[in-house]
């Protein structure tokens, strides 16, 4: 037996029916009369409901996701002195960086900004850009901000 004397066994392969050429199928070829889809390179989108307005066009313009606001992380304070309070480091700089370390901001995060809910005890160094209360709350603990 060789390679190119192979072939399949008999009734195993149904063959393609061939189009325009005469007698049964001749003529139209199976294709109607006229219209859009009996022309050659003719395919009707998906999205077409036979002139009815489509689904997408029916339905009202919901969302917005700002491309920004995924890069843009805002801070309880609250969160970095839960963070400080465990850190044994006496002269302590909370920066991107440590903020980081400290899995309280993603790897792709860009800005940051601290607001100020609840209070800190420890006095630190902040070196990110926060509220005006924050600011107060950080210097009345003894710290100070950049």
């Amino acid at each position: 037996m060789e390679l190119n004397t192979l072939k399949p066994n008999n009734d195993s392969r149904k063959p393609s029916r061939r189009l325009g050429r005469g007698h049964t199928r001749g003529k139209t070829c199976g294709r109607g009369h006229k219209g859009y889809k009996s022309r050659s390179g003719s395919s009707v989108p998906a999205t077409f409901e036979g002139g009815q307005m489509p689904i997408q066009r029916r339905l009202p313009k919901v969302g917005f996701s700002c491309a920004r606001a995924a890069s843009h992380i805002e801070i309880r304070l609250s969160e970095i002195n839960a963070v400080v309070t465990r850190d044994a480091n006496k002269d302590i700089t909370v920066d991107m960086n440590y903020l980081r370390e400290h899995k309280l901001l993603k790897a792709d995060t860009r800005t940051v900004k601290v607001f100020l809910s609840g209070e800190i005890k420890k006095a630190v160094k902040l070196d990110v850009p926060a509220t005006a209360g924050v600011k107060k709350a950080i210097a009345a603990a003894g710290g100070e901000c950049a």
